[in-house]
């Protein structure tokens, strides 16, 4: 019994180890300067803009859509790329008893999501 768990736990220690960011993700670097004079210091900033990361070229009606047909499984939520486990809390809760479903679909409509 212990060495099927043991198994058991070294396939799942193999599989997520394999599949974690095992697709390429593409960095954008965005530098500002802020010169105040020329004998002074200059300030760089630099940020670093994951493409998956930014969620503002999401479609609203592709995310109501999930929200409706598929809000059950925190589709919407998968879609906009929450935090996978507030998704997973999402999921066992039933959406909050279906506040949080509900309150997700005011945030997409006033674009606080």
């Amino acid at each position: 019994m212990k060495i099927k768990f043991l198994l058991a736990f070294l396939l799942c220690i193999g599989a997520y180890t394999t599949s974690y960011a095992s697709f390429p993700v593409e960095r954008v670097v965005t530098e500002s300067t802020n010169v105040t004079s020329p004998t002074t210091n200059v300030e760089m900033t630099t940020t670093l803009i994951s493409p998956a990361a930014s969620s503002g070229d999401k479609s609203l009606l592709v995310g109501i859509l999930l929200w409706f047909f598929l809000g059950w499984a925190a589709g919407h939520r998968w879609y906009y790329g929450k935090p996978v486990l507030w998704n997973i809390i999402f999921i066992l809760t039933g959406g909050g008893l279906g506040i949080w479903w509900i309150i997700d679909l005011i945030n997409m409509l006033t674009g606080n999501f």
